[in-house]
């Protein structure tokens, strides 16, 4: 499943709308990253630059100088080589750039220390990335260095340099029609999965087994590789919160966590789904699950247009707060204990998060000193937890080691909301049923 393509010029207009006269835009590729001695990391590009040109070749730059009466929107590429080709994959190629992603020019990356100079000149701002590759930082003060040594020649050098990231990040926050169609259908293949894990698990198997099966069902479906490691926690390691090691031997009586989602077409998944690996809540862990799903839906009530981004969490945290009480994990009082944190001993992150192109995806969580307010077109994750520490010895020894995260990706609509990831169980009675 792929977007249009020209759903990439509309975005690229956007922002060059939002960019300041006389300026230009300056956006890499992802660099290639070596996992060990000659063996390279898959190539994924970078999220920002794959947004605007939908182009997944390394080596490349993109361009946008809006009101250039040549063309606004220029690609650096590598060039066609048919020897290289044999050997790394084929390429797109300068000649072929300007028809297949929509650009008004398209150069050889290796021309970009003689041509970018020449394209700054007389640009006021320079819109970049800055500070997340040192690389790439050196050579954009290498080309606006080569645009200052000319001035007394008469040209006119850059003479601002601004975060390309609040523009670009902020855009990419509110999702198309389009994009919240790739996202339901990861999500589809997502929930498939996990489905597909609690039918079947059984004692004995080994953590990665359950992942191999998942990663199994999401290339299946078309997805090329998860969205992150995927974390497959039983027992104790279900307390781990971003644990990956995923190598235990699955226990009888376990609590089984499951964080994993797919990414199809640059866009994420994130579900996570807590489950008995013998197919019945033991008393305790049905106790801690019920609240764990009972603030999930408290949470979920606050994802409406107009509500402020924390709302939902602090939900959440009145849910587990009570409950805890209730079961005696915590003893004091329920506003006391809110206002002192207490809970952080059993809940020690958020609620959720943006979700898009990143599983942890851009775009403020505060305005002007705010907590910023939800729009139609947002996509975050809902996902309360408890995490009780084997070692704890101040609860009941009855919780210790149990750990519990139910998370569900929601798109905030001019109605309220729409759970994307519906399509897999996540109430008690439903797990159990399925899993019989």
């Amino acid at each position: 499943m792929q977007l249009d393509r020209n759903e990439y010029p509309r975005r690229r207009q956007q922002l060059m709308a939002n960019m300041t006269a006389n300026s230009v835009a300056i956006i890499p590729s992802a660099p290639v990253t070596v996992r060990n001695r000659d063996v390279e990391h898959p190539y994924r590009q970078d999220s920002d630059f794959y947004y605007l040109t939908g182009f997944a070749e390394p080596h490349a730059l993109l361009l946008l100088i809006p009101g250039r009466a040549e063309g606004e929107c220029i690609v650096f590429c590598q060039d066609k080589n048919k020897e290289q080709e044999i050997w790394t994959g084929r390429r797109l190629g300068p000649e072929a750039a300007p028809a297949v992603l929509a650009c008004d020019e398209a150069f050889s990356i290796n021309d970009v220390d003689e041509l970018v100079p020449t394209l700054l000149a007389g640009r006021e701002r320079i819109y970049t990335h800055m500070g997340l590759h040192a690389d790439f930082d050196r050579q954009v003060m290498h080309w606006l260095n080569a645009v200052k040594a000319q001035v007394r020649l008469g040209v006119q050098a850059p003479y601002e340099l601004h975060a390309l990231d609040h523009l670009l990040h902020e855009q990419r926050l509110l999702k198309s029609p389009a994009e919240i169609a790739v996202m339901q259908r990861a999500a589809d293949i997502s929930a498939e999965a996990h489905t597909r894990a609690m039918q079947t698990v059984k004692p004995g198997m080994h953590e990665y087994q359950l992942e191999a099966e998942m990663t199994r069902i999401f290339m299946s479906a078309g997805s090329r590789w998860p969205a992150y490691p995927s974390i497959v926690g039983a027992g104790e390691n279900a307390c781990i919160l971003h644990y990956t090691e995923n190598n235990a031997v699955i226990q009888d009586g376990d609590l089984i966590l499951i964080d994993a989602g797919c990414e199809l077409d640059y866009y994420a998944a994130d579900i996570t789904r807590t489950f008995p690996a013998n197919g019945r809540f033991s008393e305790p862990q049905k106790a801690l699950y019920q609240l764990v799903l009972d603030a999930q839906y408290a949470a979920l009530e606050q994802v409406k247009p107009g509500n402020r981004w924390q709302q939902p969490h602090d939900a959440a945290v009145r849910v587990l707060v009570r409950g805890l009480l209730q079961l005696g994990l915590l003893q004091g009082e329920e506003d006391a204990l809110i206002e002192q944190q207490a809970y952080r001993q059993f809940y020690m992150h958020k609620t959720g998060h943006w979700l898009g192109m990143d599983v942890h995806d851009v775009g403020d969580y505060r305005q002007d000193g705010e907590w910023r307010r939800f729009e139609a077109g947002m996509v975050l994750t809902v996902e309360p937890g408890l995490y009780v520490a084997p070692d704890d010895d101040s609860v009941d020894p009855q919780w210790r080691g149990i750990g519990i995260r139910i998370e569900d990706d929601v798109v905030v609509t001019e109605q309220g909301h729409h759970v994307l990831t519906h399509g897999v169980v996540k109430t008690i009675a439903e797990i159990e049923a399925l899993m019989r």
